[in-house]
């Protein structure tokens, strides 16, 4: 098995971000500048907010953090995020995901500016933002020398959304795909998961690349993959505490394919993919 290693691909990421970065300070401009709404007191949310400020600093990219009681009113939020868009020194907005239940998530995403919009959630996003997981999916790709055209593509998936996302973006390159959703796996009879266990283990088998966002500790074992295979491992979940991805590890390690491990693989480049977005709205903001 050769294992992606995630973090020196970021590690690459952020050095091209902070080059660009240090370019603008010689030139005595203002630092890109990210905006961060946080809701609630979520710890796993929390945590993903402080990492990210942390590793703002190291790329030369400034933090706001526009932080928000567990119950406060849908209306705050909205002006909150209408104060951003029309606030010049704020070059992007990040609304940290999930939302408290009684928001609307839809509805306070779509008040953003799209020209701001640093996750690149919203349809009408300009083309120099990817979202994150796609934009590391693309560089895993890029780094390992993939060559899409004329290959096939399996993505396995709980969320419509994702799956059709991820499919739209790698169909551009050739690959033809098999979407293969799995949304509420564990709420199945045993008998209906044996099922769709082995209609994705069909699929996958014939696959040069395998992208997994299930959130199913360890689902892909050696019998789900061909020797020269790619596996871009995007689900990730909690285990005794440990922390697990989708594809078993242990089992894998004698098959000959690639692997994004979890930890260490597409996590700390979708927060490098961040910067490189907030980047390129600044860049485009000063035109």
């Amino acid at each position: 098995m050769f294992v992606i290693d995630g973090k020196s691909i970021a590690d690459k990421v952020q050095d091209e971000i902070v080059a660009e970065t240090l370019k603008i300070a010689q030139a005595g401009e203002s630092r890109p500048n990210l905006a961060i709404i946080l809701i609630g007191e979520r710890e796993d949310s929390k945590l993903y907010v402080s990492l990210k400020q942390r590793e703002a600093v190291k790329v030369g990219i400034d933090t706001n953090l526009y932080k928000f009681e567990e119950d406060a009113k849908e209306e705050e939020i909205l002006q909150a995020v209408g104060f951003l868009n029309n606030d010049p020194s704020i070059d992007a907005i990040l609304i940290q995901l999930p939302l408290p239940a009684h928001l609307n998530t839809d509805k306070i995403l779509a008040a953003m500016d799209p020209l701001k919009d640093a996750d690149g959630f919203l349809e009408n996003k300009p083309d120099y933002v990817l979202s994150p997981v796609i934009a590391s999916i693309l560089r895993v790709l890029s780094e390992i020398a993939f060559a899409p055209q004329g290959k096939t593509a399996c993505i396995l998936h709980n969320s419509e959304i994702f799956g059709q996302t991820v499919k739209d973006s790698l169909a551009k390159f050739g690959l033809q795909i098999n979407l293969v959703s799995l949304q509420g796996f564990e709420a199945k009879s045993a008998d209906e998961q044996k099922k769709l266990f082995l209609s994705a283990q069909a699929k996958c088998l014939s696959a040069d690349l395998i992208v997994s966002a299930l959130g199913l500790p360890e689902f892909i074992d050696d019998t789900f993959v061909k020797d020269g295979a790619v596996i871009i491992d995007i689900g990730i979940s909690k285990v005794e505490g440990k922390t697990k991805g989708d594809a078993d590890f242990e089992a894998l390690a004698g098959k000959k394919v690639w692997l994004t491990p979890v930890p260490g693989g597409i996590g700390p480049m979708t927060i490098a993919m961040l910067f490189k977005n907030v980047l390129a709205i600044y860049q485009h903001r000063k035109k």
